[in-house]
């Protein structure tokens, strides 16, 4: 098995879309997940560049293994639990992440800061903002229950957090007539 790294796959949609080119090219593939797709075999270079460039007409880029590729795999892990899942977080982001792509987080950390100008702490408090917005925009959770699904220690650490990052109170971003909400492949 092959494994293919996709920069920008944020969502379900995207997994579809993926799997839609690989269809197209008829390039066996094993799995589609965030940011990483198992080819049943290498593919051949032409068939390499057929997928880089389909990939990229949909919004997606093929990376190459190393760093960027680290890079995407750690976006992608972060995106998927924090955007995709309603499961409580029983450790912390950094041994999650750790475990997960089986590097020290010391040096994850530090590969991200410097690729991405920010910290993987900031890039998981944008995260976790963008999903605030989006259960307050949908109604369907109280402030307090929002807090708990994504790990904040009270209320008022979300709306501190909330207001810093927006500029606005979660009460403020409610009663606004349009909502911002930034795509994931943005932050």
């Amino acid at each position: 098995m092959a494994l293919i790294y996709i920069k920008n796959m944020v969502c379900p949609r995207c997994i579809v879309s993926v799997k839609e080119a690989l269809d197209q090219l008829e390039l066996s593939y094993s799995s589609v997940e965030l940011g990483e797709i198992g080819l049943d075999s290498l593919p051949s270079l032409y068939q390499k560049n057929q997928l880089a460039e389909s990939l990229k007409s949909r919004g997606f880029e093929l990376l190459e293994e190393g760093k960027s590729a680290l890079i995407s795999q750690i976006k992608s892990i972060l995106i998927e639990k924090i955007q995709h899942s309603d499961e409580i977080m029983h450790e912390t982001y950094s041994s999650f992440i750790s475990e997960r792509l089986q590097h020290e987080y010391t040096y994850l950390s530090k590969l991200f800061s410097q690729v991405e100008g920010i910290t993987i702490e900031k890039y998981i408090t944008k995260l976790k903002i963008e999903r605030v917005k989006e259960l307050i925009f949908y109604n369907e959770k109280s402030l307090s229950e929002i807090a708990d699904l994504l790990g904040y220690s009270s209320v008022a650490y979300l709306s501190s957090q909330f207001k810093k990052e927006t500029g606005m109170t979660s009460s403020e971003f409610k009663k606004q007539d349009r909502q911002t909400r930034r795509s994931l492949d943005k932050i």
